[in-house]
C-alpha cells in the first residue's frame, strides 16, 4: 500500500510545492544586504587587520630590531634584518612581512616592547601584481603615518577597554 501511495504523491508533486512555499515565504521577508562600499558592517574591537610600524613623535622609528615579532610569529611571515647605528643603538635594515603567510593572529603586535608593528583596522586592500604581498619597511612605515590618528585612537580606547 506504501508504494501506491508514494505513487500518487509523485503524481501531485508535494515535494515541489513545499519547496516553493518556503521561496515565496522567503521572498516576501525584509532583506538583510548590506550595500558595501556605501554601508559600512561594524567591525569588532578585536580585528585586526593590515600591518603598520609607528614611529615617535620626533620622527625616528620605534623599532629597536630585538626581532621578539620574528620569533613568535608562527607562519614565519616576518623577516627582520638590522645593523648597529654609530650612537649603539640597534636598528632595522629590512622588516617583511608577507601577508600571503600571515595569519594575523597578533602575536608581533603583543610581543613588541616599544609597541612598533601593530595590526591596523583597515581591512579595504588588494594586490594588483606579483610581489605586492611582501610589506616592506617603507611601505609599514608609510601605512604607520598615514594612519598613525586612528592608532593612537584605538590604543587609548583598548587601555580605557581594559
Amino acid at each position: 500500500m506504501s508504494a501506491v501511495t508514494r505513487y500518487f504523491k509523485s503524481l501531485m508533486l508535494l515535494e515541489l510545492l513545499g519547496g516553493l512555499s518556503v521561496t515565496l515565504r522567503q521572498f516576501f521577508r525584509p532583506k538583510f544586504t548590506v550595500r558595501y562600499p556605501e554601508e559600512k558592517t561594524p567591525k569588532s574591537n578585536r580585528f585586526r587587520g593590515l600591518h603598520a610600524l609607528r614611529r615617535y613623535p620626533n620622527g625616528e622609528e620605534r623599532c629597536i630590531a630585538c626581532k621578539l615579532c620574528e620569533a613568535v610569529c608562527p607562519a614565519l611571515a616576518i623577516t627582520i634584518d638590522s645593523e648597529r647605528r654609530d650612537d649603539g643603538t640597534r636598528r632595522t635594515t629590512r622588516y617583511d612581512i608577507d601577508l600571503f603567510k600571515c595569519i594575523y593572529c597578533g602575536f608581533c603586535e603583543e610581543s613588541c616592547p616599544v609597541d612598533s608593528i601593530v595590526e591596523t583596522t583597515f581591512h579595504e586592500y588588494h594586490f594588483e601584481n606579483r610581489g605586492e604581498n611582501i610589506m616592506t619597511k617603507p611601505k609599514l612605515l608609510a601605512i604607520g603615518d598615514r594612519l598613525e590618528a586612528q592608532i593612537a585612537a584605538d590604543k587609548q580606547q583598548d587601555a580605557a577597554y581594559r
